[in-house]
């Protein structure tokens, strides 16, 4: 109780409010960085007169932080980095099962079996090289050529990101724990260099720190959309490698929220054909729903989906797994 009496102290301190206080309010937990969905969120504020609190932090530490709280967590929404973490808090059953009129909103794939959580866009995992310093016939063909002498001290990651460990979460799903623990160990001891996250590893490429980066791929693309010749380029591994995994951002609501209009109301928003083209066109992540004018810039999601390993993202739920692995060869 103590636990939970402090982390409710941190979130008043933490997120403040938005405006005057009133019935018609939101607790979010937000895994999604502020700098990419504030504006999101202002924007929902203005058009529905719902006041949005949000908790920001790193995904897996929010979803830590719901399974110490449970029940009595403040949180109403839980809008994650990643489906792993959504699995997670689905799988010991904090989250309410979505009203029918949301589920249909977005295709199966983009939602879990149970109905508990919805994708709210999607992401793949790039490799990102430095076209100076790596030819494109030299770069790897699979993502455990990395540990290979050649890239010694060149390769930069960010294992405390959700993206990243989500990854690995796949990795091991995909290719078993054995597989996915020599590779990371392989990694360090091939002088990976670390990143707090995603938008420092490709600034590491343009600044010469490194040659090859394994983020998300639309951070280059917004280096590119105020630099067309930023000094990096973006590739995927071969056709089902195991470095190719497609995850999404998706939400969830607590079965302990009360405010079941403003939370709707939320989710729907996000789904919505203006909020699907923001995501498109601004952020430059992949869709959920139909309703949006396709890019030029991504990869068409049919074509996209050929390139990534067949895997169910309901089965990234071992987050802890994961978490400890990463401890255990001590990373984290």
């Amino acid at each position: 109780m103590l636990r939970y009496l402090v982390g409710a102290l941190c979130l008043f301190l933490a997120v403040g409010t938005s405006g005057a206080t009133g019935d018609r309010e939101l607790v979010v937990y937000s895994g999604r960085s502020k700098g990419l969905v504030h504006p999101i969120i202002k924007q929902f504020e203005k058009e529905t007169g719902i006041i949005v609190k949000v908790r920001y932090g790193n995904t897996a530490q929010l979803a830590v932080a719901l399974l110490e709280e449970g029940s009595e967590s403040p949180a109403d929404l839980f809008w994650a980095q990643d489906a792993g973490a959504l699995g997670t808090v689905s799988k010991q059953g904090l989250f309410q099962t979505l009203p029918e009129s949301i589920l249909l909103t977005v295709p199966d794939k983009f939602r879990n079996a149970k109905g508990t959580w919805v994708a709210t866009s999607g992401r793949a995992r790039v490799l990102a090289y430095a076209p100076e310093r790596v030819k494109a016939e030299e770069l790897p063909n699979s993502i455990f050529e990395l540990t290979e002498p050649k890239w010694e001290g060149r390769v930069g990651w960010a294992p405390q990101n959700a993206s990243f460990q989500a990854f690995v979460t796949a990795m091991r799903v995909f290719k078993g724990e054995k597989k996915a623990e020599e590779w990371l160990r392989g990694m360090k001891a091939n002088g990976a260099k670390n990143y707090p996250k995603n938008t420092p590893i490709i600034q590491g490429l343009a600044a010469g720190e490194i040659d090859l980066g394994l983020p998300n791929h639309y951070y280059l693309m917004r280096f590119k959309k105020s630099d067309s010749g930023f000094p990096v380029e973006q590739t995927f591994f071969t056709s089902g490698d195991a470095g190719n995994l497609v995850n999404v951002a998706g939400i969830g609501v607590l079965k302990s929220s009360t405010r079941a209009e403003e939370v709707s109301s939320f989710v729907e928003y996000l789904l919505s054909p203006k909020v699907q083209q923001l995501f498109v066109s601004e952020i430059f992540e992949y869709p959920v729903t139909d309703a949006v004018i396709p890019s030029e810039k991504l990869l068409p999601l049919d074509e996209l989906l050929k390139l990534t390993p067949e895997l169910d993202l309901e089965k990234l739920d071992d987050l802890e797994g994961t978490l400890n692995l990463l401890r255990k060869v001590d990373i984290l």
